[in-house]
This record gives structure tokens, C-alpha cells and sequence, in this order.
């Protein structure tokens, strides 16, 4: 009985440790406004951390760790790399080679630090990207298929040496030796875009749109070099180079064909880091590079593998074009079930059976190269980390279109890696700048939580970008894209001996201690953390799920691309053909194993889809869903062809019906199918109201929003493309929730004061600084027919008095300032006749005094406007021995309520430029009398850039 009792008890404990346990889980999972004011640092963003050509020392390794924990970061990727020198600037020292003993004990320290610290790292597995080394040998590197043709005559024995194709590296093999009838055609037309359709290279930087290489011009009889059964294998009949064969009657074309290296090679590493490509079609020649070169590296580290450790990096895939590796037939039968062998004079650009056929083998052979660059490549390198604790967080799905399906190689990611870029004259397009959508849609449908970025790229630029109107527009638009987790591009490691600005990459934004506002970049990280904080949580909503297609290469575009037509009232998610295989239908909706649901589900527009993804359609149609998308034609493929076709047809005609309309709907078992609308138009037309509608906006403003919902939280995200301020209205698919506004630049929240709830809908009047931006929470129950007692949510301000007069301003004197110049009026520093202030790069420190009329703001807020302030916007504000924080997104303006006197009100604004103007100013002069020490050329198309306070600055009140 002592015993029962004595196990009653223990079990009552244990519930109530379970149910306390339980609620600790729930309460961290509540969105609270303290931690948006003061986010922890588990939030906080990342960098890649450039060890430039192997320049870098303990000493540098444990300032910079501990200048990103003293900044918020949560972590860091160690990224050994080259490019100092491109784009004519100079080389840095080269420091130990990557994976060195010597290397390794920087790594070491590094990690040690790290832990120390708390930080959360990530490690690229090479130098430079492009994964590869200085030991990988020909028969490891990436391969292509070649060949060489040779004219016989027929009915007789034909004894000849065949001429030995393309070799590249003394390295080739043979695949097959093959004959085909010989014919001459006049102005035959060749397979369209054969070089890409056969996979000898990048289809394009940026993402493009892929889909033409499933289509050519329509065949014509009779120009086909060989039915596949004309297509003779004569291999068995070659030895050592050479063919004896009894050639029947005509005239053959023999083809020799085999595979050899392609030239890619490692780019952008550092020192004697330089190399071969690895195949990517291998499991054998990874495995031999991680023995080689990864396991050392994390054996050395002991523990704190996959502890602080946590994640393993490769750069984007910029490699070109392979097509063929050792075995590939048998993987390729493996996958497609039928032989490549007999098609493969179609890479020599013959035409076999007819042009369709040919094509479909193309899209086969591409598949399949995508099949396997994710199962063999990167699903083994998630093999092999994953022994350690270890996630992958590799660039790779692109924007360079390699043989790959994005969506499939994020399938191995725990951290989902994309891109984005800074306004740059390399890529000044929004099309070329912008790639997170894809692993947006991949986190949600991989259920994983973080979605990164390298972010910030440019190519051009040095030291002039601006937080506010570079920075800012372009992470907000990747937040709305998905995004949560910023990976600076690019913190460089600069030892002291670099001087300063020190040592650089020639891409990317600087951003490292060695920037003039590093220690003013604060509160830009702070914002970027608070949102961040925010993104995390939950999933984010999205009633479009878009199938983009099973064609390769085949890489989700930016957002605006909007293949479903869904936005911008709705959000939509990509989904891959492995994905969609998974896919389920629950009360009508389309819902994948981890639960995440969507209303629709849209096919794409070029009427293409394999058997398995179309057979799978119709399954989830008849269960109930609603599939949007015009009539499936093809499968573009020789899988089980031509049979798939007939059975394609049938399926297709029984869910579009055959009177080929142009718009339509049918009813089909439980579901429905709909074609000649787009997503938005069907769910509109079905009564589903937006998820977020703008419906009051000046004209040509812009927005963008993103929608993520917790159990007991609705937040949205909003971001205004708009460089000047604006106001609209924003439309909510929320009821019965009272609106909050949160502001992360500031950390402010409240609630909306200003709202009305109409038939399901909350309305919220909206105003936005330059590139402003706010969150929308919805998480307190307030009755549904509850509305707002005020008409606005925003202040308005008014002049009380605007500072006239002379300022003191203090410069550093260490770099070439004066200890006190006399402003008589707000002007540039570059308008000064005074070299140390014309040229001057760094702090500042305007002072003065002033004098305001207390009763002017009897009863109301007051408000310090600093106007304009240049070239970077930060500043920093103290009023009358107050630190006020710093500001660094327009409008500049602080709150100054209950901290003026009637006189001598003392005001020091402290204001930071870039490197830029002192370095212009070095650019003519002797080394040694430079103040400044760099790497990056200094162009003489450079020209100075405003810099300093400019005012007006003004007293406001509000109300």
C-alpha cells in the first residue's frame, strides 16, 4: 500500500513538473513587448566572417568575436576566402592555407572563443566556393560529356584508330562507342539551346526562368539522324582506341563518346587554396573530401562540434555546367528507368527518333543531374555533418542556375541559405537583387524555423552604403519575402597591421569594427533583431501554394514574380515534386505531415507536369481540393513514354474535361478545378476576403507585407517601398483582436487608437517614414463590433522654433580634424575650404545652446527634429546632459518631453560619416603621409560625399 501511495505521489509530482514545464514552453512562446524593446541576443543577426586570403591572427579573432557579442550578434560564419584583389584592387599577405596545421590553430582559437562568448557558429568547408581543393585529382573533379565523330563506309570491315575526343587535365574516359546512319541535311534547324538543355553550363546568374529548355520548335518529318533503333552500340567492338567493326551497307556516323574534367574551379580563395571542382554527382569523391578536409576539422574541436559548432556552409554553386559522372547510366536508369545510352547522340546535337523525343531526353537527363546533385552531394554532406550534431546551411538553390531543383536541395538544410544584394550597379534590378522567396517557401515547407541571407551584397561600392535607404528597403523586403535571419556580406577580419579602414573584400558592405560607425550601428541592429525576433515565431500564412514545376534547373524567383497571380491581398508558398507527393487533404484544405495548410493549390502555366505529380493532382482533387491551372498536356519526359501520355491525357481529361475552353470550373469527386483565373480572382470570386489589402494609398506608393500566426498571436509585417513618407489603410482578414502597432526601429508598442471592424475585416489607418516600417500584432480578445476612438494612430507635429545661429563642432584631431571649427550655419563638411573638415572621416560633435518658450508646449509632447544629417544618417543626441540614444532612420527625431529649460538648453549632437571623403583626400597623397590604410583602390571617379549635420533642427510639439 506504502509502495502505491509512495508511486501515486511520484507520478502527481511528476504531472505537476510536466505541467509546469508545459507552461514554461507556452510562456516562452508568447510574443512580449519587453523582449521586442530589448531583444536577447538568441536573436540577434550573423555575419559572414571573411578571413581574407588567410590574413587573420588570434588577436583579430577574439576582438571581432567580441565586438559581435558586444553589438547583439547570436553567432558567426568563419568564411575563409580571397578577392582582395579583384576589380584592380590590391592583394593582402597571404596568411595559412586553409586546413593547415597552422590554419587549423586559428580555427581552433576561434571556436574556443566562440564558446566562450556564447555564440552560435557556422564554418564554410573550403576556401573560397565552388567546393573543391588543390588535391582534387581530374577523376574527382566535375565532368562533361564529349565526343568525336568519324565518317565510315559500310559493307565492309572497318579496322581504324577513332579520334580521340576533347581531353581536358590528361583525364578522360570512355563511355560508348556508337553508330548512327550518316545524313546531310540543308538548314536543318539544331535542337534550340542545346548547350544548356544538355547541362554543359549555367543557365543564367539569377535565377531565370528555365522553363523554355522543355520546349523547341515544332519537329519536322524526316529530319531525325536515326530512329532509336537505327542507333547502334558497337562499343564491345573498340579496343585500345581503336574499332574493328563489320559495318553494315550505307554510309555510319561513329561516335566516340566519353566524359572528361570540366574547367571549373575553385573561385575566390585564398592563397594556394586553388583547385578542381569536386562532382557533384558523387558520393565517393565527397566522402573522400570531408575525410580529407572536414573531419580533421571537427575532430579538433572535440565537444563543441555541433555544441558551438553548429552549423557546416558551402557558398552558392557557380561551377557551370556537368552532365555525366562515373556510373551515371546506372543512376540514371535508377531514377528514370529506362537507358540513356541510345539517346545520347543527341548530346552530339543529333536528332534521334524526332525532335520531341530528343528534347524529352534532355529534360531526363537534366533531372536526373538534379536528382543527384541533392542525394549525392548535398544529402550525403547532411550525412556526414549530421554524425556530428551538425546542420547544413549551404547556398544550395542557387540564383546561378546549375543542374539542380532549388526546393530538393533545401531539403537537406537546417538553416535555409539564399541571398539578397544592396542597390549595386552590378545587379541594380529587383529581379537580380532578390532570391529569399524560395527558402521562405522552403522553411514552411520543410518545416524548418530560419530562413537566412547573405545579405547586403554589392559589387562597387565601398564605404558609401546607408542604413537607412540601402540597408534597411532591402532587408525589409527579404523579411516580407520570408527572411529572418540576416548574415552580414561582408564583416572582414583585419588585423591591426592593415590599418585602417584595414583590409577588404571588393564585394559586399563593410561592416566590421573597422567602419567609422561601428560603434553607432546600435540601433540598426537592434531593429534588424527585433524583427528578427518577431519572424521567428510561428509560421507564416500563406492560402496559395504554388507546384513551380519537375522540370531542371529550376530555381524559385523574387517575390513580385508571383507565378500563382496571388498577390498582393495574398501571400503564396512554392512547393517542389517531392513536396507535393506528401501533400494531404483535410476539410477541403491542402495540408502537409507537419500541418501547415493552404486553400488552393495552382499548377504552373506551361501545361507540364510529370505523371507522378499530375497522378497526384487528381488524388488531392478528388479528396476535396481546389487546384487552379490550365490543362496538363505533356509530361515533357520519356518516362514509360509514350504510354505516360495516353495515361496523362486520360487523367488530365478527366479533371479539365475535353471541350478545351479557356475558362472554366469542374467539379471532380470532392474537389474542384479551375483554369482561366488566377489564384487571387478564384478566391476572391469563392468569398475569401485578403489576407492584408492596401485600400487607401497615394498614388505609386508601394507595400509589401508578411502574415505569421502563432496559437495565440496574429502578427504582419509591413514594409514601405516608398522613399518619401506616406499614409494608407491596411484591410486585415482579423476580427475580435485589438490592433497593436510595434515599431521595431524604436521598440515602441501600443495599441491602435484608430480602427474600425467591418464584416470580418479590421481597418487600420497607417503612416510610414521614408522605407518605414511596422508590425501589426493582433493577439488581445476585444469584442467584434469594437472599433477605435481616435481618426489617427500618428502624431502630428508643428514648428515651435527651429535653431539658428553658429554651432561649435569638435573633430578627432587623430584623423586630420581641427579640436574646434565654428559652424555659422549648417553646411557640409565637403563645402568647407578647410582640408581637415572637407576630407575629415569619423565622429563629430555639434554643440549648442538655445533657448525655447516653455508655454508653447503647455499639455503636449515634445519632440527634437535633427533634420538632415549626412552621408551615412546616424547621429547621436544629449540634451542638457541626457543621453537620448541615436538615431539613424529619417525622420531623426526624440522624444525631448519634460527635458527643456526656458534658457540655455545645451545640445550636443554627435554625427559619423564614412571612410569615404578621408579617403579621397589620402587618395593623391604619399603613402606614408596617408592617415588611412587599405587594399581598396580609390578610384578617381570617386567623388565626396555630404557629410555632417545639416539641419534644420527644430523644437516640435505633438499631439
Amino acid at each position: 500500500m506504502l509502495q502505491k501511495l509512495r508511486s501515486c505521489c511520484l507520478i502527481a509530482i511528476l504531472a505537476v513538473l510536466s505541467f509546469g514545464t508545459a507552461c514554461a514552453q507556452k510562456s516562452t512562446a508568447i510574443i512580449e513587448p519587453s523582449v521586442f524593446q530589448n531583444p536577447t541576443s538568441d536573436y540577434g543577426i550573423r555575419c559572414w566572417w571573411w578571413w581574407l586570403n588567410g590574413n587573420i591572427d588570434k588577436e583579430t579573432i577574439t576582438r571581432d568575436l567580441e565586438e559581435m557579442k558586444a553589438k547583439g550578434f547570436s553567432g558567426a560564419c568563419i568564411f575563409d576566402a580571397g578577392g582582395a584583389e579583384q576589380r584592380g584592387n590590391d592583394q593582402v599577405p597571404e596568411g595559412p592555407m586553409f586546413g593547415s596545421p597552422a590554419w587549423q590553430e586559428l580555427y581552433v582559437h576561434a571556436i574556443k572563443e566562440a564558446d566562450r562568448l556564447g555564440l552560435v557558429m557556422s564554418m564554410s568547408i573550403q576556401s573560397g566556393w565552388n567546393l573543391g581543393g588543390p588535391d582534387v585529382t581530374p577523376a574527382e573533379t566535375a565532368k562533361q560529356v564529349v565526343f568525336s565523330e568519324t565518317k565510315v563506309k559500310g559493307g565492309t570491315a572497318v579496322n581504324m584508330e577513332l579520334t580521340m575526343p576533347e581531353v581536358r587535365y590528361d583525364y578522360y574516359r570512355d563511355i560508348v562507342v556508337l553508330a548512327v546512319p550518316s545524313k546531310t541535311f540543308t538548314n536543318r534547324a539544331p535542337i534550340s539551346d542545346l548547350a544548356n538543355k544538355a547541362a554543359t553550363r549555367e543557365v543564367g546568374g539569377s535565377a531565370p526562368e528555365t522553363r523554355p529548355l522543355l520546349t523547341d520548335i515544332p519537329g519536322t518529318p524526316g529530319e531525325e539522324d536515326a530512329a532509336l533503333k537505327q542507333v547502334i552500340n558497337i562499343t564491345k567492338h573498340f579496343k585500345n582506341g581503336k574499332l574493328s567493326w563489320k559495318a553494315p551497307a550505307g554510309e555510319w556516323t561513329i561516335l566516340r563518346m566519353g566524359f572528361t574534367p570540366t574547367d571549373a574551379e575553385v573561385s575566390t580563395s585564398s592563397g594556394k587554396w586553388q583547385g578542381h571542382v569536386i562532382d557533384y554527382l558523387s558520393e565517393k569523391n565527397f566522402n573522400r573530401y570531408w575525410d580529407t578536409h572536414v573531419e580533421p576539422l571537427l575532430k579538433a574541436i572535440g565537444p563543441m562540434a555541433g555544441k558551438t559548432l553548429r552549423y557546416l556552409q558551402t557558398d552558392s554553386f557557380e561551377a557551370g555546367g556537368l552532365n555525366w559522372t562515373e556510373g551515371f547510366e546506372k543512376e540514371f536508369i535508377r531514377y528514370r528507368g529506362y537507358d540513356p545510352i541510345p539517346y545520347l547522340p543527341v548530346l552530339a546535337g543529333k536528332i534521334i527518333e524526332n525532335r520531341e523525343v530528343s528534347n524529352r531526353f534532355l529534360a531526363d537527363l537534366r533531372k536526373t543531374l538534379g536528382d543527384l546533385i541533392s542525394e549525392k552531394h548535398y544529402g550525403t554532406f547532411a550525412k556526414r555533418a549530421g554524425a556530428y550534431g551538425i546542420g547544413l546551411q549551404p547556398e544550395s538553390a542557387g540564383p546561378h542556375a546549375g543542374p539542380f531543383d532549388g526546393l530538393k536541395n533545401y531539403g537537406h538544410s537546417e538553416i535555409m541559405m539564399s541571398e539578397f544584394w544592396s542597390p549595386s550597379p552590378h545587379r541594380a534590378r529587383p529581379v537580380d537583387r532578390f532570391f529569399v522567396k524560395q527558402a521562405g517557401s522552403a522553411a514552411k515547407i520543410f518545416n524548418k524555423k530560419l530562413v537566412g541571407a547573405e545579405s547586403f551584397t554589392t559589387i562597387g561600392p565601398h564605404w558609401n552604403d546607408v542604413m537607412w535607404s540601402d540597408m534597411k528597403p532591402s532587408a525589409d523586403h527579404e523579411f516580407c519575402a520570408g527572411l529572418n535571419l540576416v548574415y552580414l556580406h561582408t564583416f572582414t577580419a583585419s588585423p591591426k597591421a592593415m590599418g585602417l579602414p584595414g583590409q577588404e573584400y571588393f564585394a559586399g558592405t563593410h561592416f566590421n569594427p573597422n567602419v567609422t560607425w561601428w560603434n553607432h550601428s546600435t540601433e540598426f541592429i537592434k531593429y534588424l533583431t527585433r524583427c528578427q525576433y518577431l519572424l521567428q515565431q510561428g509560421t507564416s500564412v500563406a492560402d496559395v501554394l504554388y507546384y513551380y514545376g519537375d522540370h531542371s534547373p529550376n530555381i524559385g524567383r523574387l517575390k513580385e514574380d508571383d507565378p500563382a497571380g496571388a498577390l498582393p491581398g495574398f501571400d503564396y508558398d512554392l512547393i517542389n515534386e517531392d513536396r507535393l507527393l506528401a501533400l494531404e487533404v483535410k476539410d477541403g484544405k491542402l495540408v502537409l505531415p507537419h500541418g501547415v495548410s493552404y486553400r488552393v493549390l495552382a499548377l504552373p502555366d506551361h501545361k507540364t507536369l510529370s505523371l507522378a505529380a499530375l497522378t497526384k493532382v487528381e488524388a488531392l482533387v478528388k479528396a476535396g481540393a481546389t487546384i487552379i491551372g490550365n490543362k496538363t498536356v505533356t509530361t515533357a519526359s520519356l518516362v514509360k513514354y509514350p504510354a505516360s501520355e495516353q495515361s496523362l491525357k486520360k487523367i488530365a481529361d478527366a479533371l479539365w474535361g475535353t471541350e478545351n475552353q479557356a475558362t472554366g470550373s469542374r467539379k471532380v469527386g470532392k474537389g474542384l478545378v479551375v483554369w482561366g483565373q488566377n489564384a487571387a480572382e478564384y478566391l476572391r470570386s469563392a468569398g475569401v476576403a485578403f489576407d492584408m489589402e492596401v485600400v487607401e494609398k497615394e498614388s505609386g506608393s508601394r507595400y509589401d507585407y508578411i502574415h505569421r500566426v502563432t496559437p495565440d498571436t496574429d502578427l504582419y509585417f509591413i514594409s514601405s517601398q516608398n522613399r518619401a513618407a506616406s499614409k494608407m489603410t491596411a484591410a486585415f482578414r482579423i476580427s475580435g483582436k485589438q490592433p497593436e502597432l510595434w515599431n521595431a526601429v524604436t521598440g515602441e508598442t501600443r495599441p491602435a487608437a484608430a480602427f474600425t471592424q467591418k464584416d470580418g475585416i479590421t481597418y487600420v489607418p497607417l503612416q510610414f517614414d521614408p522605407y518605414g516600417s511596422i508590425f501589426v500584432v493582433f493577439k488581445k480578445d476585444i469584442e467584434k463590433s469594437g472599433n477605435g476612438t481616435a481618426k489617427t494612430n500618428f502624431l502630428e507635429y508643428q514648428t515651435v522654433t527651429t535653431l539658428h545661429g553658429a554651432w561649435d563642432v569638435a573633430f578627432d584631431t587623430k584623423w586630420g580634424g581641427p579640436e574646434k571649427a565654428v559652424f555659422t550655419e549648417l553646411t557640409s563638411w565637403t563645402d568647407r575650404n578647410e582640408q581637415g573638415i572637407k576630407f575629415y572621416s569619423g565622429k563629430a560633435i555639434y554643440s549648442k545652446k538655445f533657448d525655447v518658450n516653455p508655454t508653447s508646449s503647455t499639455g503636449k509632447s515634445v519632440f527634437l527634429d535633427l533634420g538632415e544629417v549626412k552621408d551615412i544618417g546616424i547621429a547621436k543626441v544629449t540634451l542638457n546632459g541626457k543621453d537620448l540614444g541615436i538615431l539613424w532612420a529619417p525622420p531623426l527625431r526624440v522624444n525631448v518631453s519634460g527635458l527643456l529649460r526656458e534658457k540655455d538648453n545645451d545640445l550636443q549632437v554627435e554625427v559619423v560619416n564614412t571612410w569615404r571623403n578621408r579617403l579621397i583626400g589620402d587618395r593623391t597623397k604619399p603613402v606614408e603621409k596617408r592617415l588611412t590604410k587599405t587594399n581598396v583602390k580609390v578610384l578617381e571617379s570617386w567623388q565626396l560625399t555630404h557629410s555632417g549635420l545639416l539641419g534644420p533642427v527644430r523644437v516640435l510639439i505633438a499631439d
